[in-house]
């Protein structure tokens, strides 16, 4: 039992991390009339993988069409078009090429339109190489896949509407707070919350931890939940480089995935500004900085695609970390616990939201609320 704590408050939900994907789950429940209270222990919400990454709204052909990546994906993709075309978030379909730069690629473009297929993503289509030169002079390619709903969104302007409404709805935001113990009781959870050099007891019906990189540590924090339910952890950060001068590219240029990641690609801003990555870096704690000779990777990376890119015009960016569960080339699928997974009465845990998460956002929140209500728990 932790002790020294100052009394505190009775309150239905908690939800641990200030994301989008939180900040989307908090707003679902305030929808839903319920009383929550989102933890965070940073200043601000949003503050790693929701700001920290390339803006782009997927499509959602990347992923086996089982995976709930794959069926979230395409629903968040709609749904996270209107809220932004609602709210006004500003945001643009500027289209993705998948480029295929050899013969031996092919194929995996052919599997990857037959995926989309599957996903119910039916405005797809396979270019030619002549059909890549019409839309983009510059591309080196054999073969491409078109996929016109991919768009980019300004990410923080997304996180204050998100915010914005859930705190309409009467949902609280405590940043500064870090969650130290979650104690189980019978009809919900005592936690045990520093903030401001003060720990803080305050009573909850449904715990959720969506706090993203930090979720595995978070769950070994929580009495009775198994430790071998934690799921294997690795840190990749994702190191992003502007162009000097530009880039004459109108659409998002990917290369095909490769075993950890998306593969450096070319993306753009709502300016129309170019930005290159995210590369993989495995690292064993969190940093932001960008080493300057990470550049030389991204030339060969990028030159597979786009042959007149200019040396010495890199010029690093920013960078961030994506927490992925499983093991390095062994991609696994989104992780989400509820009581009919682990047992532990009105806890709910995420683990692994990384790419396609904003995009998801909206929708992940919605698939979390049906579970709790399957549960009679809503």
């Amino acid at each position: 039992m932790t002790t020294g704590a100052t009394s505190g408050f009775q309150i239905d939900t908690v939800i641990v991390g200030a994301g989008v994907i939180g900040v989307a789950i908090a707003r679902e429940l305030a929808l839903d009339g319920r009383e929550v209270l989102i933890l965070d222990r940073e200043k601000r919400p949003g503050q790693h993988q929701s700001s920290r990454n390339s803006g782009v709204i997927h499509a959602g052909f990347y992923y086996p069409d089982d995976s709930l990546k794959a069926k979230l994906c395409h629903k968040g993709k709609l749904e996270l078009y209107r809220f932004a075309e609602e709210r006004r978030v500003p945001h643009r379909r500027v289209g993705k090429i998948v480029v295929a730069t050899d013969e031996a690629q092919t194929g995996k473009l052919e599997i990857m339109h037959a995926r989309a297929l599957a996903c119910g993503i039916d405005d797809v289509q396979l270019l030619s190489a002549l059909e890549l030169r019409r839309m983009e002079p510059e591309l080196a390619g054999v073969a491409g896949l078109w996929s016109p709903s991919t768009g980019v969104i300004d990410a923080s302007a997304l996180l204050d509407a998100m915010e914005a409404e859930a705190t309409a709805l009467g949902a609280a935001f405590s940043m500064n707070s870090r969650l130290l113990r979650a104690e189980a009781r019978p009809d919900g959870w005592t936690l045990f919350v520093e903030n401001c050099g003060e720990t803080i007891r305050l009573d909850c019906r449904l715990l959720i931890n969506s706090a993203g990189i930090e979720a595995p540590h978070l769950a070994s924090c929580i009495d009775g939940y198994a430790a071998e339910r934690i799921p294997e952890t690795y840190l990749a950060r994702g190191n992003f480089f502007s162009c000097q001068g530009g880039a004459p590219f109108s659409h998002l240029i990917y290369p095909l995935p490769g075993p950890i990641g998306l593969g450096v690609h070319l993306t753009l801003d709502l300016d129309g500004q170019a930005k290159f990555g995210p590369d993989v870096e495995l690292v064993d704690q969190i940093s932001y900085d960008v080493k300057p000779d990470r550049a030389e990777g991204f030339y060969d990376a990028i030159r597979a695609f786009w042959p007149g890119l200019k040396p010495n015009t890199l010029m690093p960016a920013y960078s961030g970390i994506r927490a992925k569960i499983g093991t390095p080339g062994d991609p696994q699928d989104w992780i989400v616990e509820t009581t009919a997974t682990h047992g532990l009465f009105g806890l709910v845990n995420l683990f692994g939201i990384e790419t396609p998460g904003m995009t998801c956002s909206l929708a992940l929140a919605r698939h979390v609320a049906e579970h709790l209500r399957a549960e009679d728990l809503l």
